[in-house]
């Protein structure tokens, strides 16, 4: 039974360090990167379509994406769900591409956007503290219906807290490269 609680911690915490990635790769960065489309949808024939599953998302260079719909009906679709995502990016078309110039980033959206970072970090801290606290609790329970021993459950707390702090070191380094992305011009 501990095991169990220990394995889904484990597991629910992996989980906030990978929603944490992924939300701080939409961090734009003053670089071309086709992941700060990712929570984009496009409404496809009455149905909300991600839109990496409705065109060819490229990089031709370091400041562009080029998204090339499979159907060119698409296009201005495409450039109205960029204008309205808060990217502050604005789209361009050529006829059968939307082209998305990526401006460099000013100081003061840098700060900004350092803010928001320590914000998404912030958040996943405290997500893998909250499954810190459920395992706890959960083992407090285990340990009065399954008379397990006070040094077992101390045992899997000691593990449990161990976890939460690598995990929480890991959210930190994370955080650490993206400001360093954020400050390089």
């Amino acid at each position: 039974m501990i095991d169990d609680i220990l394995k889904d911690a484990h597991h629910r915490m992996d989980q906030a360090l990978t929603h944490t990635r992924i939300e701080l790769a939409k961090v734009r960065t003053g670089r071309a990167n086709p992941e700060l489309l990712n929570g984009l949808s496009i409404d496809y024939y009455g149905t909300m379509t991600p839109l990496n599953q409705l065109a060819n998302i490229t990089i031709p260079d370091a400041s562009l994406i080029s998204i090339q719909p499979y159907e060119k009906t698409l296009i201005p679709e495409i450039e109205k769900a960029i204008l309205q995502s808060n990217l502050s990016l604005t789209p361009n078309n050529n006829g059968t591409a939307v082209l998305v110039p990526i401006p460099p980033l000013s100081e003061e959206r840098r700060k900004e956007l350092i803010k928001h970072v320590h914000q998404l970090v912030e958040a996943g801290r405290v997500s893998v503290r909250n499954v810190r606290r459920d395992a706890n609790q959960h083992l407090k329970i285990t340990q009065t219906e399954d008379h397990i021993s006070e040094d077992e459950i101390h045992r899997a707390e000691h593990e449990i807290q161990l976890e939460t702090d690598d995990h929480v070191k890991t959210l930190g380094e994370m955080q650490t490269v993206k400001e360093q992305e954020l400050i390089e011009i």
